[in-house]
């Protein structure tokens, strides 16, 4: 698993971290039970704190991503994917419906919010 961290960027380096990571997960390129690069050698690789990564993998855990074992390091949780993508959908969902609210309120109609939608989604490929 590659992970790459872009300092300029708008994103803190810990999210930018952490959502390479749950990407792998999600995609299928980290299975349950794998070991999880140490805090200290991630750090080392990316040349950045160790306290940014641990920060990004309390996130991971707290999101229920990866599992940490004292001693021993931290892994993909043992939960299915369809977990995994279950709680992501229930967050786009949140995420929609606040946009959905802004757009009626606005007046802004349906199709030019898909368009919308269409354009950011394919803006980041």
């Amino acid at each position: 698993m590659d992970i790459i961290v872009q300092n300029k960027g708008s994103r803190p380096l810990y999210e930018q971290i952490a959502d390479q990571i749950k990407g792998a997960i999600l995609r299928g390129e980290a299975q349950p039970g794998e070991a999880l690069p140490s805090i200290r050698a991630l750090a080392k690789a990316l040349h950045i704190s160790i306290l940014t990564v641990q920060k990004a993998y309390d996130t991971l855990q707290a999101d229920g991503f990866i599992e940490t074992t004292a001693g021993k390091g931290c892994y993909v949780a043992l939960q299915s994917q369809d977990f995994y993508r279950e709680e992501q959908q229930k967050k786009i969902e949140a995420k929609f419906a606040e946009a959905i609210q802004i757009a009626r309120t606005s007046g802004i109609p349906l199709e030019t919010l898909q368009d919308l939608l269409s354009l950011m989604y394919e803006e980041d490929e």
